[in-house]
């Protein structure tokens, strides 16, 4: 592991901050981040390095949204759709499905939303999720302690401090993974914070043909989720070439040639944002090697 720069760890710092600042108070924030203390994060927050290891660092930079690759996004026509369904759903209290394919960046557009406002949660779904992980997550995330909590009672703390805040909003990434226990779940939720907090799913299309067999053969909260996300899912764009010309040109990578490659690449990936994030990394490691030779 690299050994980081005070210049590195001042940007660390500042991005630890900048999350706090999108908490009523510093110890909830803190509270929300895993594996990190007060003292530790009172020591960064104040420059106190010197008792600060390289994997402390990495692990606040991680969870706070601070990239050591300086990576750009790019506003495309989907980022900004997904922009738009956060922000609504955020303002309105409205709750929302958002559906893209796979690799268009509903992550980055989810955190980079966490990033940049108040009361936002983020909590990414697994399919071994279950009823006690999901609703610990949520917890956390609020800043609930979760140290020998029963689920009804984290549940409750959870939901009341989050029917407090200012425009709350819950972001549940790959939502379509969650098993038919904790989805189920999700109604107890709403219920409680229904005209409290905007709450959104992001997801592949799988889920629609999941909802469809859901409501196809009656199983249990099929239903109920189908009402409360509006009877539609939130369709965004699909990446274009023209998105991945400019991802190229925001991150460096201008040699006209290079890009077609990169393009060539998306197309066998079906313009998978994550394979073109590598594929413009390996073309100007390509190009600098070239310099130097």
């Amino acid at each position: 592991m690299k050994n980081f720069t005070t210049q590195e760890k001042d940007a660390i710092r500042d991005a630890l901050n900048a999350y706090c600042l999108n908490y009523i108070s510093r110890n909830q924030a803190i509270n929300s981040l895993h594996g990190i203390s007060a003292a530790t994060a009172s020591a960064v927050l104040n420059s106190n390095y010197d008792k600060i290891s390289n994997e402390m660092f990495v692990n606040i930079a991680t969870q706070v949204g601070y990239t050591f690759d300086k990576w750009q996004i790019h506003e495309s026509v989907n980022y900004k759709e997904m922009e738009f369904a956060l922000s609504d759903a955020q303002m309105y209290k409205n709750v929302t499905w958002v559906v893209g394919d796979a690799g268009c960046g509903k992550t980055t557009a989810a955190i980079e939303f966490k990033r940049t406002h108040r009361n936002v949660f983020y909590i990414l779904c697994s399919e071994d999720m279950h009823k006690f992980d999901f609703v610990r997550d949520i917890a956390k995330q609020v800043g609930i302690s979760t140290d020998g909590s029963r689920l009804r009672d984290m549940l409750t703390d959870a939901v009341n401090k989050i029917a407090q805040l200012d425009n709350p909003i819950l972001i549940f990434d790959e939502g379509d993974k969650l098993s038919d226990t904790v989805f189920n779940y999700f109604i107890s939720i709403y219920n409680r914070l229904d005209g409290k907090s905007g709450i959104i799913f992001f997801s592949t299309d799988y889920i629609k043909n999941r909802m469809s067999n859901g409501l196809h053969y009656n199983k249990k909260g099929y239903s109920e989720i189908n009402s409360r996300i509006g009877r539609r899912f939130f369709e965004v764009s699909h990446t274009t070439q023209n998105d991945i010309y400019a991802i190229c040109k925001a991150n460096g990578l201008t040699d006209p040639a290079e890009i077609k490659k990169v393009i060539r690449d998306a197309e066998e990936s079906d313009n998978d944002l994550r394979r073109v994030k590598k594929s413009i990394h390996a073309h100007k490691r390509i190009i600098d090697a070239k310099k130097k030779n």
